[in-house]
């Protein structure tokens, strides 16, 4: 047993016992314009593309900032060139919460991702009832055909899905899909450790014809760096915007290093040849 497995049973149990009102959460979800498009937003930004990240607290880090405000954050991050906004809606271990995700997603002019820990075609009626554009699916969350049955729902909907990988098998499994936004975790959700050199050598299996993209473990340059010659088209960044004084700034100090892009394109030409 681990830290996922033990929350994905507690949810479960929780959408067994709850089951959320599916006809009010279509008939919301029906009545939102539609979903603005995480894959274009990632492609047309400069590499590394950067989704920065709304997350109250971690069971590794423990509280970040309990009073953030994510409206204030929203504007912030798109002012200091995110492409896109992750935010964490799970309350337990990450303090968060589909509020958090409206308030988002009524000041951002980009997309906006529901992270959570998605078991359910339910779930995600109730992500773009709240305004998700996009959301994360796990893929140690999901046996093949729930994964399968989890994308169909995502593309029903309007939404292109980020799904994440952090083994090797889940990479195999996710890479067989035909999701186009690949997330490879440095974290292992189980043990919560980080391990970025796996990381980065998972990101170099992935196709460039796919969006792959870095999770956790993002702090400086050098980080950004080593993802974007491993192959990463964007990062997903949170514990060190939400720490910092400005995170636009923070944004701006992360990925605006001469030479990154020609890094990204120099790999992409090495792969052609």
């Amino acid at each position: 047993m681990g830290f996922l497995t033990d929350l994905v049973g507690t949810i479960r149990r929780e959408l067994d016992e709850r089951p959320l009102p599916l006809e009010a959460l279509d008939a919301a979800a029906r009545s939102r314009p539609p979903a603005r498009s995480l894959r274009d937003a990632l492609r047309r930004a400069t590499v590394p593309a950067v989704i920065a990240e709304v997350k109250r607290s971690s069971p590794s880090a423990g509280w970040i900032d309990a009073d953030a405000d994510p409206a204030s954050l929203a504007r912030a991050y798109e002012a200091g060139g995110a492409a896109a906004i992750s935010v964490l809606t799970e309350p337990r271990h990450f303090g968060g919460s589909l509020a958090d995700l409206r308030l988002v997603r009524a000041v951002a002019g980009i997309p906006v991702l529901r992270k959570d820990f998605l078991i359910d075609p339910d779930q995600l009626v109730e992500a773009r009832a709240a305004g998700a554009d996009s959301v994360l699916l796990i893929a140690a969350c999901l046996d093949d055909g729930l994964l399968d049955r989890m994308l169909t729902a995502t593309h029903a909907l309007g939404m292109e899905p980020l799904l994440e990988a952090h083994s090797d098998r889940d990479l195999e499994r996710a890479l067989a899909t035909d999701a186009e936004i690949i997330g490879v975790n440095a974290r292992d959700l189980q043990t919560l450790d980080v391990d970025v050199p796996a990381a980065l050598g998972r990101l170099r299996s992935i196709p460039s014809g796919r969006v792959a993209v870095l999770e956790s473990g993002i702090a400086s340059h050098d980080d950004v760096t080593a993802a974007v010659a491993a192959g990463a088209s964007a990062i997903l960044v949170g514990e060190a915007l939400m720490r910092a004084a400005d995170p636009a700034t923070a944004i701006a100090g992360l990925v605006r290093e001469p030479g990154l892009a020609a890094r990204r394109q120099n790999r992409d030409e090495e792969e052609i040849a």
